[in-house]
């Protein structure tokens, strides 16, 4: 018996994320992935860094009442400038005084990691909620340090300064154009041809520019198609980085929990464990985008090939005549012999009994009685 191989054998899948990004490639390619970085955006690290510097150690010797923290990434670079210009251990000193607000559950792990514990958490991740937290509280005359996200300021130190605050950012990183640009373009292309089942966003920005580089490329529909018929599935880190798919019409899947690691085990489930699958009496018959699998081991099958298995599996057990096999088949052949011999080579390709012939019918894939 053939052992089971990786669960994501075959599956190519785009990340869209530079931050995080090799994270991600790592834990879906330990699981048998081939995965395609291609960056939406870019991240500007550490944008006017004399003027942090000088924030910062304002902030060490006058003191702040409240800290707001928006994301963990942010948070730890702000912690290395401090400490590359030798005010680190300051910096958490002062910070054990002040009211910490998190921005969802990463700003919170970053505080915790720098031993902080912060007050309050906003568990929807928006700067909305922690805006409406602190005005119903007041905030009146109160100084109030915003460490921007990568969009910059969303309106949360308006919101504050109108209600009598003082707010100031803190500006660790912003969102600045994609580290290549063709990279991207080639993305969108590809993911439209069908080369891909899935395409991964880890922030709400990067959702919107890749969806932004879809419509300059005139592929909106073809991506539409491939995934009202399941084969693509795009996948966000949770309900803010989903908000720009939905609102272009997608039906992006989400984990229970925003947290990378359930993205991961998400995208495991649906692709592999829990995945559209055929039971055939030689194993479990997987189509990817580029690939077929057998008990999550590759077949050795060409691309004619694959689009004959695809054809067979969109209803497992129906037979298919010649004539619907050259459908699929590239050229423009009527002869029946095309169909027989590229059958012939596909049987040869698989070593396995997974296809039979119908006399004067066609063909059909040998289902179990569980399929």
């Amino acid at each position: 018996m053939t052992p089971l191989g990786p669960v994501l054998a075959g599956t190519q899948i785009l990340v869209t994320a530079q931050r995080r990004a090799d994270d991600l490639s790592l834990a879906l390619g330990r699981r048998g992935a081939v995965v395609t970085i291609a960056a939406s955006l870019g991240v500007e690290s550490h944008i006017d860094e004399n003027t942090l510097i000088a924030q910062t150690r304002q902030m060490i010797a006058a003191g702040t009442d409240i800290v707001v923290v928006t994301t963990g990434i942010g948070f730890r670079g702000w912690l290395d400038t401090a400490e590359a210009a030798g005010i680190g251990h300051e910096l958490i000193e002062a910070l054990r005084s002040v009211r910490l607000i998190a921005r969802g559950p990463k700003a919170r792990g970053a505080l915790q990691a720098a031993g902080l514990t912060p007050d309050w958490v906003a568990e929807s991740e928006t700067s909305a909620e922690i805006a409406d937290f602190l005005t119903a509280e007041g905030v009146h005359g109160l100084s109030i340090a915003v460490q921007h996200h990568g969009a910059g300021d969303d309106g949360l130190e308006k919101r504050l300064a109108a209600a009598g605050g003082r707010p100031f950012g803190l500006v660790v990183y912003r969102w600045g154009p994609p580290p290549d640009p063709v990279a991207v373009d080639r993305s969108v292309h590809e993911t439209a041809s069908g080369m891909y089942d899935a395409v991964v966003f880890t922030s709400a920005p990067g959702a919107a520019a890749w969806l932004s580089a879809v419509t300059e490329a005139g592929v909106e529909d073809a991506i539409r198609r491939l995934e009202k018929d399941r084969r693509l599935v795009l996948a966000a880190v949770g309900p803010v980085t989903a908000d720009p798919l939905r609102a272009a019409g997608f039906d992006p899947m989400m984990p229970e929990r925003a947290r990378l690691g359930a993205l991961v085990r998400s995208l495991v489930m649906y692709l592999g464990d829990a995945s559209e699958n055929v039971q055939t009496a030689a194993g479990q018959l997987r189509i990817r985008a580029t690939a077929a699998t057998l008990d999550h081991v590759m077949l050795p099958v060409s691309p004619t090939g694959l689009e004959i298995l695809r054809l067979l599996v969109r209803d497992p057990g129906t037979v298919r005549s010649r004539g619907e096999l050259l459908a699929v088949l590239p050229g423009d052949s009527d002869d029946p012999h095309t169909a027989e011999v590229a059958v012939a080579r596909l049987r040869e390709a698989v070593g396995q009994p997974i296809i039979k012939t119908v006399v004067k019918r066609g063909y059909r894939l040998a289902v179990t009685e569980a399929s």
